[in-house]
């Protein structure tokens, strides 16, 4: 059996040394996110600064990657997060997560600080630092053209190295927007990471795993979800669904629809903005969208910016959302945090208890806050810290939207209650894919269950976020998941009586759920329709794997990121929503249009084998054989 091959460099004094992962590691946590989280409980001291030199930050890929499965040109960052000061993982595509793979590595692993700027050079088997003095200051833009043409790439811009608390970093023009990993690398004078190499992965069964391959493409292609949507209108086709069902974060999450949302919509991009579709390495979705700003043709925004600088911020100007989007990736920010960090710097101006210069539903000088956010520039160094830092220095705790100081994905959860116990329940914080993603069942899918009650949403939201932790483990994009809604129900449409029966059914599948949940180990079969995932990684590495073992996979990163969590000083108590989503009805006159987290919490902790407090407990970590740090 062939185990990961990882590296890891001591940046201080520029040492590099193969690290060797332990068949047992490699048969009990794969790769990707899993792998990563147990590397991190294993090398990050106890109580390290996201910031010092001595923390640490582990660049993966997901046995998956690189092989030409469907989707899985991923990478994985996992590090101390700068936000929350708990865990993080970010996820992203483009072309260095295969490359890495081609360069004769499966992860790297950074640790101290470089004296000056450095590229770090991973080139067929062997690993360099360079001199980047030349690049720091660079936008990534600059940075990317700089660096050699057919090298695979991860790189920060100017937020990064100013140490923005929401800072990404960047493969190509696809970001890993989320918990700050840009910032982390600014700290430790790493500008960029290259990779190149001429040899491609290798897989254990290989005529088997061509031959399913060829067949999970076909699926991906036929399914309405992945086949048509996404291709059609790519994430942003969600906006127009999200404030159909009042789901849609409007005035700083004050509301939840948004009059001229339209203007912002998926639909309206494709008519008016869409010049192609792109994607990722090997990906047969294609959902990227392409769009002219300031005279050339660059990625499009996903669902998220034009929810956060459309509705969110009483916005309709679809131009400036591109423009707005651009400019983040440009600097190298997450859209989500800075974009959350503005709308609460309006909402703190309308109160009088702050003034930054920006107003709800004027988007004319944002091109311009956003570039002295990612420069710390005066004031304006108080928004690259995020909303919680906020909340903390001018007030306003109760409509600053984040759970655990990570800035809250575009759906607004007092209609879509199971997002919520997802925002409150993920480890990195408040995050829609850690958190499940039950918004799929409830307020932006086909399939719609009761939104408002709490029935079922524990168990659904464990089995949602399991089944994703092992998706990225894997080296997959998340979007292949979404082929799990049989195509029929799109085809019968969601005004469809039987559309609509199943998914009133579904808030009666807590037990059964919870049964399956218990029983994973006795899932011993393989399905295209459910997680095919689990059959090819089985394929590519020769372990037994199948739909049972895949979610316990799963279900063992997200114990492994908790226990991280609560080794750093997180605990229940920050399993926590602002005020404005568990105590002020979104309708007035309706106290059934907050979250009832309190109602919910303690069922998910059951549900996931934990504490009343939340803590796992032991005989929940034998199960999964999880191992003290």
């Amino acid at each position: 059996m062939n185990t990961p091959r990882y590296v890891k460099v001591d940046l201080t004094g520029g040492r590099v040394e193969d690290f060797p992962i332990s068949e047992a590691y490699f048969r009990r946590y794969i790769g990707g996110k899993c792998l990563g989280a147990r590397l991190l409980l294993d090398l990050m001291p106890k109580g390290t600064d996201a910031l010092a030199p001595e923390s640490v930050i582990i660049i993966n890929t997901g046995p998956l990657t690189g092989t030409g499965a469907p989707s899985t040109s991923r990478f994985n960052m996992s590090f101390k997060n700068v936000l929350t000061g708990g865990v993080a993982s970010s996820n992203c595509g483009g072309q260095f997560g295969a490359m890495l793979r081609r360069a004769g590595y499966e992860g790297i692993i950074l640790t101290g600080r470089a004296p000056s700027p450095v590229t770090v050079e991973i080139c067929d088997g062997q690993v360099k630092l360079l001199d980047a003095r030349e690049l720091w200051g660079m936008d990534t833009e600059q940075v990317q053209q700089a660096l050699p043409r057919h090298y695979g790439k991860l790189f920060i811009g100017p937020a990064g190295e100013n140490l923005v608390r929401y800072a990404g970093a960047l493969s190509g023009e696809r970001i890993a927007g989320r918990c700050g990993g840009g910032a982390v690398l600014g700290s430790k004078n790493v500008k960029a990471l290259i990779a190149y190499g001429t040899k491609r992965p290798e897989v254990a069964r290989p005529e088997r795993f061509s031959a399913f391959v060829q067949k999970w493409v076909r699926f991906i292609r036929s399914h309405p979800m992945t086949g048509d949507s996404l291709p059609r209108y790519g994430s942003a086709g969600l906006v127009n669904k999200a404030n159909a069902s009042h789901a849609l974060p409007t005035h700083n999450f004050k509301y939840g629809h948004f009059d001229r949302a339209d203007a912002v919509s998926g639909e309206t991009l494709a008519e008016t903005e869409l010049t192609r579709n792109s994607g990722c390495v090997s990906c047969p979705i294609r959902c990227e969208r392409r769009v002219k700003v300031y005279g050339k043709e660059v990625k499009g925004p996903e669902y998220e910016t034009l929810g956060f600088f459309g509705p969110n911020i009483d916005a309709d100007d679809l131009p400036k959302a591109l423009e707005l989007n651009y400019l983040a990736d440009l600097l190298g920010m997450d859209t989500i945090s800075l974009a959350s960090s503005i709308a609460f710097a309006m909402e703190l101006k309308e109160r009088g208890m702050a003034d930054f210069g920006v107003e709800f539903g004027r988007v004319d000088d944002l091109p311009d806050v956003v570039k002295k956010i990612a420069r710390r520039e005066g004031i304006y160094s108080d928004l690259a810290n995020g909303t919680k830092w906020l909340s903390e220095k001018y007030g306003g705790q109760e409509f600053a939207m984040n759970s655990k100081g990570l800035e809250m994905a575009s759906y607004e959860p007092r209609r879509s209650v199971g997002m919520g116990l997802g925002y409150a329940t993920s480890n990195r914080g408040g995050c829609h894919l850690n958190g499940g993603y039950v918004p799929l069942l409830e307020s932006v899918g086909v399939l719609q269950m009761d939104a408002q009650t709490p029935a079922a949403k524990a168990e659904l939201a464990v089995f949602m976020q399991n089944a994703l932790e092992a998706v990225s483990s894997a080296g997959c994009c998340l979007f292949s998941a979404q082929t799990f809604i049989p195509a029929i129900f799109f085809k019968l449409g969601p005004n469809h009586i039987v559309t609509r029966i199943t998914g009133r059914v579904l808030s009666l599948a807590g037990p059964p759920v919870r049964l399956m949940l218990a029983l994973s180990d006795l899932l011993r079969f393989n399905t295209k329709y459910i997680l095919p995932h689990a059959k090819a990684l089985g394929l590519a590495t020769g372990l037994k794997m199948d739909t049972g073992r895949f979610l316990r996979l799963g279900e063992r990163s997200f114990n492994l990121e908790r226990l991280f969590n609560l080794r750093e000083g997180l605990t229940g108590k920050d399993d926590a929503l602002p005020g404005r989503l568990t105590e002020t009805p979104q309708v007035e006159g309706r106290p059934d249009t907050v979250v009832p987290l309190a109602k919910m919490l303690p069922r998910y902790y059951r549900v996931r084998g934990w504490s009343a407090d939340g803590v796992p407990r032991a005989k929940k970590l034998r199960r999964l054989g999880i191992e003290a740090s």
